[in-house]
């Protein structure tokens, strides 16, 4: 998709455009979310340009390694985009939001059986990546003097095939390095999706980018957070109060048995295990623990 297909694809000046990665990691969760902020959008025939049925919303979906530049150019207004490409990119925007969903790390691999043993043991080394800039600013900070072979696609192969001694490449579970018999040696930089903007948004998209950020943001209240109904005795609800401060402070409700009452608050999932086990500590029963689909405060 080019910058003049873009520009003239919509006759509507006052929505907001925003990049979307057209396939890969990252399409599923941005999709996703945007379907848990309320917003509308069918991309089933696979096309490039989506207008939102309730929302003055227009998706591109490009490539990811675009979206950057799309939107310092002000081609699109806003973009989902992985941390990893921003700073490979290194285009003037800002980064508005983390997402919380696209979780990575950029990490340089060496074979698992070989000589390689440490960072100092990359010098005069080559090293496959995709992501040259990243890679040459650690190796840098590192003092590290090791030639870069930039390659796109199958990064992991290198090794194997005699381009590379090891790799720069993005890794989430790890299989990947492990059927090509690579293990980890260092993490360069940790990546999810974030939500990226033109630095001069007018005063009309800026007020449709807070509304959309407003729905994103109670969603990802909604998934750091699940609602927690129990019983407990009279006696123990001050300290059974303490360990739920919940968004202001618990509900307390009088049981039809006296000397109980039902409370009700909002854990965090950070401290869920802990905050629980405490609970059964201090006499509360009956604990039921409901997820959130969204949470606004």
């Amino acid at each position: 998709m080019n910058t003049e297909m873009i520009n003239n694809s919509s006759g509507n000046g006052g929505n907001l455009k925003i990049a979307v990665q057209k396939k890969g990691r990252l399409y599923d969760g941005s999709m996703s979310l945007l379907k848990e902020c309320g917003i509308d959008v069918s991309n089933g025939n696979n096309q490039l340009r989506v207008q939102a049925a309730n929302f003055p919303l227009e998706v591109f979906f490009l490539r990811d390694d675009d979206i950057p530049e799309y939107v310092q150019d002000a081609v699109v207004d806003i973009g989902f985009v992985g941390e990893n490409v921003i700073a490979e990119k290194n285009k003037e925007i800002s980064s508005i939001e983390k997402l919380g969903f696209g979780k990575c790390r950029l990490s340089i691999a060496i074979p698992k059986n070989g000589s390689l043993r440490s960072i100092d043991d990359l010098n005069s080394k080559k090293i496959a990546t995709s992501y040259p800039l990243i890679l040459s600013k650690f190796l840098n900070e590192k003092k590290i003097a090791a030639t870069i072979q930039e390659i796109s696609g199958s990064v992991e192969i290198a090794p194997r095939i005699g381009l590379a001694d090891a790799i720069c490449d993005l890794v989430s579970s790890g299989s990947t390095l492990f059927s090509n018999e690579l293990t980890e040696l260092e993490t360069v930089l940790r990546s999810e999706a974030v939500l990226i903007s033109n630095k001069n948004l007018s005063v009309e998209k800026q007020n449709l980018l807070n509304k959309l950020l407003f729905r994103i943001r109670a969603v990802k209240k909604a998934k750091n957070n699940k609602y927690v109904l129990l019983n407990a005795p009279n006696d123990k609800l001050e300290a059974i109060c303490k360990l739920l401060p919940g968004m202001k402070s618990p509900t307390i409700l009088p049981l039809a048995e006296k000397g109980w009452s039902s409370v009700h608050s909002v854990i965090s999932e950070n401290d869920f295990w802990n905050v629980i086990e405490n609970l059964k500590t201090n006499g509360a029963q009956g604990i039921l623990i409901i997820p959130i689909e969204k949470m606004i405060v």
